[in-house]
């Protein structure tokens, strides 16, 4: 009878925890990008500072720090910063999307969804809506897991950033840097 008891006076705070705020954890997420280079040399680009939240209205708020790039070349990290991205004046990618927050309390823990998510994307002072395929898995009721099906393509027009893909290709004496690159992400979502 005393767990009975005790099972009904825990309710209200699982339930709670249920419909609380989500946050990316930055040590465990992960968004990458390729970048291709004289046609077909490709190299695999990644962030190391991203935030988001997820709140239980499904407002989805998201960002990356642009600064936070990592090539593997210190020189090209440099570049890309002050050179594409313009971290000075634009120091963030910005993404906000809504999610049915239906969905996420939905979802049996050890299931997943593979659901399209229409986002609002902001870059380099410009704002693009893109369609991202995501696979929201619910590995607990305090851990979500959302990854890319599939990658999103981002086009350098599209965001002002032809430019500084041009200025880049320049300094590296390259013959041609693809201004189409595929971005993928895994991120990890705890209560």
């Amino acid at each position: 009878m005393k767990s009975i008891i005790t099972g009904l006076l825990l309710l209200p705070l699982s339930l709670m925890a249920s419909a609380g705020t989500w946050n990316v954890d930055n040590t465990s997420s992960n968004v990458n990008f390729i970048s291709i280079k004289k046609g077909d040399i490709a190299e695999v680009h990644h962030f190391t500072s991203i935030d988001g939240t997820l709140n239980d209205k499904g407002q989805f708020n998201f960002a990356v720090s642009l600064a936070s790039v990592v090539t593997n070349v210190e020189i090209r990290d440099e570049r890309m910063g002050s050179l594409l991205f313009e971290v000075d004046k634009y120091p963030k990618l910005t993404l906000t999307a809504k999610v049915d927050p239906n969905l996420v309390k939905g979802l049996a823990v050890g299931a997943a969804k593979v659901v399209k998510v229409d986002g609002e994307v902001e870059l380099h002072g410009q704002k693009q809506t893109m369609a991202f395929t995501v696979n929201i898995a619910k590995l607990s009721n305090t851990h979500l897991l959302v990854s890319s099906v599939m990658p999103v393509i981002v086009n350098a027009d599209s965001f002002g950033l032809s430019a500084g893909v041009e200025k880049l290709r320049e300094i590296a004496g390259l013959s041609a840097i693809s201004k189409a690159v595929p971005v993928s992400f895994i991120l990890n979502l705890t209560q």
